[in-house]
């Protein structure tokens, strides 16, 4: 298989994607994949592809597992781009909410009472 057959993003090839993200980022911000991710702002003429695109598809909030699929690039990428945002003040990232561990006692002891009732 010649090079020419392999797909220039994927992580074996880390050329185009150090010219994607402009290098190692040190102050990237640690994303989950299921952070939200909102636009504050309208794409501009001279932003990176990559950018003006999640700033478009963004106008509803889209996980970060999302806008890695959506653009087709290695979710590491997806997270310096997104980083680069969020520091412009372009997105939003929306931590996910967490999920309780257990139900509330007295949700639980409602529950129980109604069941006896029935």
């Amino acid at each position: 298989m010649t090079s020419e057959n392999q797909d220039p993003w994927s992580e074996g090839t880390p050329v185009p994607l150090y010219v994607i993200t402009g290098g190692p980022d040190s102050s990237a911000k640690a994303f989950n994949l299921v952070t939200l991710i909102a636009t504050r702002s309208e794409p501009e003429p001279a932003m990176q592809p990559e950018q003006a695109a999640i700033l478009s598809m963004c106008t509803y909030p889209l996980s970060v597992a999302e806008v890695s699929a959506y653009l087709s690039l290695p979710f590491s990428v997806v997270t310096v781009l997104l980083s680069q945002l969020v520091d412009e003040e372009r997105v939003e990232a929306i931590a996910p909410v967490p999920v309780a561990a257990f139900p509330e006692r007295g949700l639980l002891e409602a529950v129980i009472h109604g069941l006896r009732k029935l």
